[in-house]
């Protein structure tokens, strides 16, 4: 079993909350800090992967939220740092739905069916109106409804992020990754060479599964049996982390803590990649994104041709969420590849090639991850959001989930990373603060010489000593110790 000193503070979770947290605490000088992470890198739900020639994002693709009178943090960070991204248009996609004959839907047909499926998502997402949202009921109408609540209008509008960044997104287009901004924000307080971290307050492929807290410490025990202690923890894994139990909490987590946790829904998000000999697909201006009709609403949905982020792939990505995720994950690439196989022959035809690659995440299943990002139900009001993030004795909480205003977002996890390490800050200097007063008042009272002890039967005099003062506290005197 290893062990090591006590340090300040211990981070679970090396995604961007994480990251976050810990360098604003590096930065104000609280440098004792270990970083725990159950997988083999930094990044959390941003991670790249080489797929057919390019490096495609599994997780999170897109910097949402630019433009606007206010700058995006992670935008910022991505300028800063050079990150090559492709912006992203979806404003055409709805003349580009396809019925399963291959045929485009008139504009006007197509407009009817968003107008109207518009409206039914607002009255749906108005606490006094949802009894009034219509059923969609044909193919288009249940595209649409899938477009519209499983991406554009997921959250009650004004949707914060745009009002307050910007209404463009940018897909990350770059061979280094999404996760790139991370490793430079580390650079600022973990030793590195040649992109790679070797600070040994970084330890990977540890999974806690338990924390210990009590009135003056916390342990945190690892699958591996290791066991590290620290005055405080920041808890920094996903909503669907908590959700599944996988970390153990002694004393048990309070009953509104657990609540909050269980009321959050958990959104699925998956993106499946297909490489091709060729493309066989309609490129050009407003061609980037087409849509699928289908009986079944979110069957293979949502398309996306990656030409203009890496012209010449030859790939197609389909996004799928929440149940058709998790049947998808449940089955063999084979079986999943037949099935999109079928829905783009129904497109464009049987003469197009066989796919020669397909890339399947599986965020669900993953036991360090459990789902993509967090969605607060219509209902959840501002004291269920702060219960989420609110700590409990010495364990803080961060991460997308805990941000009010962006939780489900990239920059929602940086910036909750940031509130929490500033949180952290204050509560260490309130209980250093605390400590000094304290020394100050014991500092004349440990000056005083104690009496000599002597046995008196089985009373010592340093104890009727001290009961005497303890005596006289009773009578209005500042009680303390000795």
């Amino acid at each position: 079993m290893e062990s090591r000193n006590r340090c300040s503070v211990i981070i679970i979770g090396a995604g961007i909350s994480g990251i976050a947290a810990a360098r604003v605490l590096a930065k104000n000088g609280v440098e004792d800090i270990l970083i725990l992470e159950a997988s083999e890198c930094i990044g959390g739900r941003m991670k790249k992967h080489s797929f057919g020639g390019v490096v495609v994002e599994l997780g999170a693709g897109w910097i949402a939220g630019v433009g606007g009178e206010k700058p995006n943090p992670v935008w910022n960070l991505a300028v800063e740092s050079g990150l090559r991204t492709c912006y992203s248009d979806y404003s055409n996609a709805r003349f580009n739905i396809y019925d399963r004959s291959g045929n485009i839907y008139p504009s006007g047909v197509a407009s009817d069916a968003y107008k109207k499926g518009v409206d039914s998502a607002i009255r749906k997402l108005r606490e006094d109106e949802p009894h009034n949202a219509t059923t969609p009921e044909t193919p288009i109408e249940k595209a649409i409804d899938f477009i519209l609540h499983d991406f554009e209008m997921a959250e009650v509008e004004p949707i914060s992020t745009y009002v307050d960044f910007g209404e463009s997104e940018f897909l990350v287009a770059d061979e280094r990754g999404y996760e790139y901004l991370l490793y430079k924000v580390t650079e600022d307080f973990l030793l590195m060479s040649d992109g790679k971290i070797l600070d040994d307050r970084l330890k990977l492929n540890t999974v806690v599964r338990g924390i210990n807290q009590s009135t003056d410490g916390v342990t945190v025990t690892t699958e591996g049996g290791c066991v590290y202690e620290a005055n405080y923890v920041i808890l920094s894994v996903s909503i669907g982390v908590l959700q599944s139990q996988l970390i153990s909490f002694n004393p048990r987590l309070p009953r509104w803590k657990i609540e909050a946790i269980e009321k959050c829904d958990i959104m699925v998000y998956t993106k499946i990649f297909l490489k091709f000999p060729y493309k066989f697909w309609p490129c050009g201006p407003g061609k980037e994104f087409f849509i699928y009709a289908h009986e079944q609403r979110g069957y293979y949905t949502f398309w996306q041709h990656m030409e203009n982020a890496y012209p010449g792939s030859n790939m197609l990505v389909v996004t799928l969420t929440n149940e058709e995720s998790k049947r998808v994950e449940s089955q063999s690439d084979q079986e999943t590849m037949k099935e999109a196989m079928g829905v783009l022959r129904d497109i464009f035809g049987p003469d197009i090639p066989e796919a020669l690659d397909i890339l399947v995440p599986r965020w669900y299943n993953n036991p360090y991850q459990r789902g993509s990002y967090s969605n607060y139900p219509i209902y959840a009001d501002s004291q269920m959001v702060e219960n989420m993030k609110a700590p409990v004795g010495r364990i803080f909480f961060t991460g997308e989930h805990t941000s009010e205003k962006f939780n489900g977002y990239v920059h929602g996890g940086y910036l909750a990373g940031l509130d929490t390490g500033e949180s952290l800050l204050e509560k260490m200097k309130a209980e250093k603060d605390r400590e000094t007063k304290n020394k100050t008042i014991l500092q004349p009272l440990l000056a005083i010489p104690l009496p000599k002890t002597e046995v008196v039967g089985s009373l010592q005099k340093c104890d009727m000593h001290r009961r005497h003062f303890h005596d006289d506290c009773n009578r209005g005197l500042t009680e303390v110790t000795l």
